[in-house]
């Protein structure tokens, strides 16, 4: 384990992969909103995060669940894709994305002065 290896940096790690993933499926979403019998697919956040921080699986093996969406009311060719909710999950997500590269930031500042704090004394 190095010095940036915190608990808090793979907490981080894991916030930032989930809301890429995330950023994916969504824009996926939206690439297919004409696709007739295309299923809106996204993943449980507070789950999925819960899951890779459990310590029960592999990070380099760990892999999101993504599903499809239900209960979106769905056009007569059978497709379930709303522009409305798909732009504001993908506003959310860039949103919390760049908080959460702001606190990694903060992180490594904070490991950072710690390192240089010490080699002063």
């Amino acid at each position: 384990m190095s010095m940036i290896d915190t608990p808090m940096t793979a907490v981080l790690g894991h916030f930032l992969d989930l809301s890429a993933y995330r950023e994916s499926l969504i824009s996926s979403n939206l690439a297919n909103i004409d696709t007739p019998g295309y299923r809106a697919r996204d993943i449980n956040f507070r789950q999925e995060l819960d899951r890779a921080d459990s310590g029960e699986m592999q990070y380099a093996s760990f892999s999101p669940l993504a599903t499809q969406v239900r209960g979106l009311i769905e056009r007569p060719d059978g497709n379930n894709v709303s522009l409305e909710r798909e732009t504001l999950l993908l506003a959310e997500t860039q949103m919390k994305f760049n908080i959460g590269v702001q606190v990694l930031r903060s992180e490594f500042h904070r490991l950072s002065s710690a390192i240089h704090e010490g080699s002063t004394s």
